[in-house]
């Protein structure tokens, strides 16, 4: 995808969006601003957010006076996206609907996944509840950037983080490894072996990452799908070209790793891929980096034994 493109296609969802925005947020004064907030006070909602996904890009785009709480996820470096010391400077939440009633937000961000009777109570008092599910794609991931910002009443602040993700787009984009200058028969496989031992699907963020970066789905070619689970054995019996390892199982710490020949296993990183938003320039550099560890150690290279390690 190249950057001229995109921006023209996040210019037309911006026209879409601007209507319904301001239908949706109308009653809670979080009209869209043309301009960040420099002014605390400034009539823009106060927030609460209970997706660690959500929060990673309210941390970024609203005044820090906006923000009662995060979600209790992103004080644990297990599962989330933001530097501990950012965490550190907000409140948190359970997300149950008495935590949230007594800090008294304006409005209130989280996953689809809500359940029913949380929202119902929410709104029953005139809290508003905006959902988002999870991007599989990165135009879907800027669109969620650009609503998230829109009802915080901070769009120049959202057009800001969505041009810091264009900019780090990958310069070779869809060419990935062909374009290393080295010859290629077929497109490296690669499998992202997650925690509790799953496998990310191709409708997922983090193999369009991985296919930017020319590698082809190792999981898609053994017949799984999103968070289908694969075993120790099956990867012996089945290796890919490419193993990145993010969970810490007993098969996924297993020394048996070390003699796949002609794979090279790595570690990727939960928090570079469980979100979109400012995770993605984060993702797209160690990719970088374990892409050219690939190229220039590829598997079974001497020195290295038979599996080697993307650092």
């Amino acid at each position: 995808m190249g950057q001229s493109a995109t921006h023209q296609g996040l210019g037309a969802r911006a026209n879409a969006f601007v209507a319904s925005i301001a239908l949706l947020v109308g009653a809670c004064g979080t009209e869209g601003s043309d301009s960040a907030s420099t002014n605390p006070s400034r009539d823009l909602p106060s927030i609460v957010s209970l997706n660690p996904c959500l929060d990673a890009i309210l941390v970024e785009v609203a005044d820090p006076q906006q923000i009662l709480a995060l979600s209790h996820y992103s004080r644990d470096p297990a599962s989330s996206s933001i530097d501990e010391g950012v965490a550190k400077q907000y409140e948190i939440t359970g997300g149950t609907a008495e935590e949230i009633i007594a800090l008294g937000p304006d409005l209130v961000l989280a996953s689809d996944f809500l359940a029913p009777a949380t929202k119902a109570a929410l709104e029953r008092l005139d809290i508003s509840v905006q959902t988002f599910g999870s991007p599989a794609t990165l135009d879907e991931s800027l669109e969620q950037i650009e609503r998230l910002a829109s009802l915080a009443g901070q769009k120049q602040a959202g057009r800001a983080l969505e041009q810091r993700i264009m900019r780090a787009v990958p310069v070779f984009n869809d060419v990935g490894l062909n374009n290393a200058g080295l010859a290629q028969t077929r497109s490296p496989s690669a499998m992202l072996w997650q925690p509790g031992q799953i496998v990310a699907g191709e409708t997922s963020l983090v193999w369009e990452h991985l296919g930017r970066f020319g590698f082809a789905n190792h999981s898609a070619q053994m017949g799984l799908s999103q968070a289908d689970h694969v075993s120790l054995e099956a990867i012996l019996s089945n290796p890919p070209d490419l193993l990145l390892i993010a969970g810490n199982s007993d098969g996924q710490t297993h020394p048996m790793l070390e003699e796949i020949k002609e794979t090279r296993v790595g570690r990727f990183e939960p928090n570079l891929f469980y979100c979109g938003g400012p995770s993605i320039p984060k993702a797209w550099q160690r990719l970088e980096d374990i892409r050219l560890d690939y190229l220039l150690n590829p598997p079974g290279s001497e020195g290295e034994g038979h599996s080697g390690h993307a650092h």
